[in-house]
């Protein structure tokens, strides 16, 4: 039977959607590397069980619960979806769309959900674990999408953010900053690790176990954000190639910004902080990557670069302790890259001068950036997506380990983190094959 071109081009937006999401889903073997990697080896196996259930558990909560209240039908003045429970979102008889669609969108509120274990990495009991990872799949992550993204099932479920224009194109806020947030809720909750911080309020260094896990991890991740952005188009459409470009040029930029500003700052060229710069970098350019030039994202992730390198020292001022820079390269990052739609953007608002973007005059774009007609409303939008989705995930994010914290399960004993939560949590180590080998 031959197919109509129509059919074709159906055919092959699923097929690259379905690709695409398998890429995001390679994000998850990312993330618990460089969580692994950059704690200790005797939390190693904590940390790779955390990765494993907050995809599964967070993937079934999403299922039953997150995919209606993020993509329903819009209710309560698009505050959040009411209709479509168990992922039945769609009425229109798409068929194996809906699907494709679905298993994609759990990719992103399992990344959510997992951004969080770095930041309260080596001293949260695993069953809080469990309980928060479920929460946010099923109820916080979908309630600030659905303000953004909503629409991308149809009219009738429109979020309130998004009928104002409100624009982050593959998550910034809607994935990296609720998780960021939610991460930095649950490093206030849980207070430093045991022995971060000296009693003349000097931060200790501890070191991670394996960077290299830790370096392979940020490939990972970096391999998976080509599906992350380009697959956000869930169109198999030229465009996918340009945002491929500009995220990959954002990513490089973090990397050298921060490899320069940890030079610079700490006098060696640190390789934590360079990983760092790449995974900032990727995220800042997440929400603009679809409307912005190659120039724009080389500022766009340099700028990234230096905040997370800033960011990092700001918070162990704080004593706000975030084992691996999730807060830095998530929350802080995630609220870059959305503003920086409002000034940067090409085909939509435009807010630095043509020239820095790579174009040779300002009539190439459209006049709507920031120092042109527009341009200041477009990014007040942007400044009030922030402002209110950072708000309703701290929020919840405290409202979540304030209830743990006081029924008594949010933090494991200190006999157990000194020990480690592998033996402590599990009763089993994740390098006891060679240590056994070693010793025979």
């Amino acid at each position: 039977m031959e197919l109509t071109p129509l059919e074709v081009q159906n055919n092959l937006n699923i097929v690259w959607t379905l690709i695409a999401g398998i890429l995001v889903f390679t994000m998850q073997a990312g993330f618990a590397m460089v969580e692994a990697g950059f704690a200790r080896a005797k939390n190693a196996a904590n940390i790779m069980m955390k990765n494993l259930m907050d995809f599964s558990a967070g993937s079934i909560g999403f299922w039953l619960v997150g995919s209606a209240l993020m993509f329903g039908v819009s209710v309560a003045g698009g505050f959040v979806g009411g209709s479509g429970w168990m992922m039945d979102v769609f009425q229109d008889g798409a068929g194996c769309w809906n699907w494709t669609f679905m298993i994609f969108q759990t990719m992103f509120a399992a990344t959510a959900a997992t951004i969080v274990s770095g930041a309260v990495a080596e001293r949260i009991q695993f069953r809080s674990y469990l309980i928060y990872s479920v929460i946010v799949s099923a109820i916080v992550y979908p309630v600030s999408g659905h303000w953004c993204w909503g629409s991308l099932a149809g009219a009738d479920s429109a979020g309130w953010l998004g009928n104002l224009g409100f624009h982050d194109f593959a998550g910034s806020t809607v994935v990296h900053s609720v998780g960021g947030w939610i991460g930095l809720a649950g490093a206030i909750m849980l207070g430093p690790r045991i022995g971060k911080y000296r009693h003349d309020g000097k931060a200790n260094v501890i070191p991670g176990h394996n960077l290299v896990i830790g370096t392979l991890g940020v490939f990972l991740l970096w391999i998976g954000w080509f599906g992350f952005n380009p697959g956000s188009y869930t169109a198999g459409i030229g465009d996918i190639g340009r945002v491929a470009m500009t995220t990959n040029l954002g990513a490089c930029a973090g990397t050298c910004a921060a490899l320069v500003t940890a030079w610079v700052w700490m006098g060696k060229p640190d390789l934590t902080m360079a990983l760092n710069g790449t995974l900032a970098g990727l995220v800042a350019i997440t929400a603009p990557c679809d409307v912005v030039t190659p120039g724009a994202s080389l500022v766009i992730g340099a700028v990234a670069g230096v905040l997370v390198v800033a960011s990092v020292m700001f918070f162990d001022r704080l004593h706000i302790d975030d084992p691996v820079g999730a807060v830095s390269v998530h929350c802080v990052n995630g609220v870059w890259g959305t503003l920086a739609c409002g000034l940067f953007a090409a085909e939509k608002t435009l807010g630095i001068a043509p020239s820095l973007l790579g174009l040779e005059k300002a009539e190439e774009v459209v006049n709507t950036g920031l120092f042109y007609g527009g341009g200041v409303h477009s990014t007040l939008v942007q400044l009030a997506g922030i402002a209110s989705v950072g708000a309703w995930a701290f929020g919840c994010g405290l409202a979540i380990f304030f209830v743990l914290k006081k029924l008594g399960i949010l933090r494991c004993s200190e006999r157990e983190e000194l020990k480690g939560l592998d033996l402590a949590e599990h009763g089993e180590d994740a390098y006891a094959s060679f240590q056994f080998f070693s010793n025979t």
